[in-house]
């Protein structure tokens, strides 16, 4: 028995065996050809390329009754990938002029396209647009014919691997796939944010877990203690079965919260909220009592695809969301916030050299203003069939809101000169994840309706930690006193300007740290639907005044352990 420690990013308990996800083309064995076996060579890998787009189609068809057809457009830019002749025509060359096999041809093209592309081959490789190892891994089991037999075999597993991107954790099966674990990732990366959504079991930041874990090794995860356990004896799965059954007689106790106020003993009214990706999540997010959409993320729409979302196509997506959440339900869209660790594939790659601090979130809209005016006209139209409200990421000065309140105003203007049905009477508010928004809050309060904390960013940004490194990974600390008086500071000057603070990050998710908030004076949390129930219970059974004389305590810490080991000595 052998057990990894890691970070828990979803909880819940999973017990099944081992399924290494590895990207087969980086272990090639290469072996020479004769002149005579070119031509079937070249026609086995044009073979294992058709193979491949029947399973992809197939994948996308299943995935768009499953969540929806602006969704299953993840797979266009696979389809797309597979048709590009020079990949097509420079392995076939490959291939004729070393004489050799095709997933060597294969893996030597892919090399050479990543130096072409000027990036070292571990850059290339780790890059978001990874989706290509799909693609690639495919077509070099279709050529060993290990495909079918992998689909056939993949149920009620555990997936192990070095890393997930988004797309590959959204295409993850609930009814097959149990849990995953990664070796790099951290609690706000986006396959864990995903992995939320999705209730699926997950631990990341396992070192060596591909080289030490076997396909076939029976697995437990401990989703919230971050445990990843191989080989277990039988008293430790029995142990384990019994945890399991525990949550979900816990999480059955939770529900019967739903349709309860979230409020503390004394009377303070806290908004509970969804962050979602996918309109499937509405759905999800009702079910566990959440009162609205607190945070939209539409980036989804834009990446992993070869083409821009049309006004229609978002205008369609925003109303599905609108309408599924329900009358006078709020649904807070944030505008797209491309940049950092997301990228949109039917636009060149920037390259910049820290794209953290680059060209990102409101930067990016109000440079590629024709990107902006769309989604704000879709916005603005599909709020006819809703409560939507809008809001801008990655606010740092005062003049990007004025610049993007603008071209709001404008896009107002040029749709009532086309006469389109609209409502321009939507709240406007923005995502405070800069220093220099939280210390500027008091003027900013001026421009708009509401703040919405994105604390992942801020505790990021603050104390200058990369949230997806996991070699630093300990200096990401909510509870550091830095973020702290930011947050506070962020809530005083919305009181004193009137407006409402809300809180979208994951702080929102983790009970004794929601209370936290909640004594600070936060309207509004946001969080993965399946966290609400617990923060609701923990809350309700809560004193305002004992929140907030905790709150004045903890700021008087200079530590983030020392605040959040006071935290769980007095939040019962």
């Amino acid at each position: 028995m052998k057990q990894i420690k890691g970070i828990g990013v979803s909880s819940g308990v999973a017990i099944g065996k081992a399924w290494i996800w590895e990207n087969s083309f980086l272990k090639q064995s290469e072996y020479s050809i004769d002149e005579s076996m070119v031509n079937s060579e070249i026609e086995r890998f044009n073979e294992s390329i058709r193979a491949t787009e029947v399973q992809i189609r197939e994948l996308q068809k299943n995935f768009e009754h499953k969540v929806g057809s602006q969704y299953s457009d993840i797979f266009s830019f696979h389809l797309a990938f597979l048709k590009d002749n020079l990949l097509k025509k420079e392995t076939e060359n490959m291939i004729r002029a070393e004489k050799i096999n095709s997933e060597s041809a294969l893996t030597k093209v892919i090399q050479k396209l990543g130096r072409e592309f000027k990036k070292k081959e571990a850059d290339f490789l780790k890059d978001r647009r990874r989706d290509l190892l799909d693609v690639i891994e495919k077509i070099v089991l279709n050529l060993k014919g290990t495909l079918s037999a992998k689909i056939k075999t993949f149920k009620d597993e555990i997936i192990i691997a070095r890393d997930l991107s988004p797309s590959q954790t959204v295409s993850l099966d609930r009814n097959y796939v149990i849990g995953f674990v990664t070796e790099i990732g951290s609690e706000t990366s986006h396959a864990a944010i995903i992995a939320k959504a999705l209730e699926i079991p997950a631990v990341v930041a396992c070192d060596n877990a591909v080289s030490e874990i076997r396909n076939g090794d029976i697995i437990i995860i401990d989703g919230t203690a971050g445990i990843v356990i191989v080989n277990p004896a039988r008293s430790v799965i029995e142990k384990y079965k019994g945890r399991k059954k525990q949550l979900l007689k816990l999480k059955e106790k939770l529900l019967l919260l739903k349709n309860l106020p979230c409020q503390t003993i004394d009377g303070k009214r806290i908004v509970l909220h969804a962050n979602i990706e996918m309109p499937e999540e509405v759905a999800t997010a009702r079910r566990y009592g959440a009162e609205g959409i607190g945070l939209y993320r539409t980036e989804y729409l834009y990446i992993n695809r070869t083409d821009l979302p049309s006004e229609e196509e978002q205008f369609f997506a925003y109303k599905n969301v609108a309408e599924k959440t329900g009358s006078g339900r709020p649904v807070i869209i944030r505008t797209v916030d491309i940049g950092g660790d997301k990228f949109i594939s039917a636009l060149p790659a920037t390259g910049e050299l820290n794209p953290f601090l680059g060209w990102r979130g409101i930067r990016f809209c109000l440079e590629r203003k024709d990107i902006f005016e769309t989604q704000l006209r879709a916005i603005l139209r599909a709020a006819v069939y809703g409560n939507l409200k809008i809001m801008f990421p990655m606010i740092s000065t005062i003049e990007e809101i004025r610049e993007a309140k603008k071209v709001l105003h404008k896009v107002c203007s040029e749709l009532k000169k086309e006469k389109k049905k609209f409502n321009e009477r939507l709240e406007v508010g923005i995502m405070v994840e800069t220093p220099s928004a939280a210390l500027m809050t008091d003027q900013l309060a001026r421009e708009s309706d509401f703040f919405s904390i994105g604390s992942n960013d801020l505790i990021q940004y603050t104390l200058a930690v990369d949230r997806g490194n996991e070699k630093i990974s300990y200096l990401y600390q909510p509870c550091h006193p830095a973020v702290l008086k930011l947050i506070k500071t962020t809530v005083e000057n919305s009181v004193r300007n009137n407006i409402w603070t809300g809180l979208c990050g994951e702080m929102a998710s983790i009970p004794e740290m929601a209370c936290l908030l909640v004594g600070m004076g936060i309207d509004e949390l946001s969080m993965a639907p399946s966290a609400i129930p617990a923060v609701k219970e923990r809350i309700r059974a809560s004193y305002y005044g004992k929140l907030k004389e905790i709150v004045k305590n903890a700021l008087l810490f200079d530590t983030h352990d020392e605040v959040h080991n006071y935290l769980l000595s007095r939040i019962d």
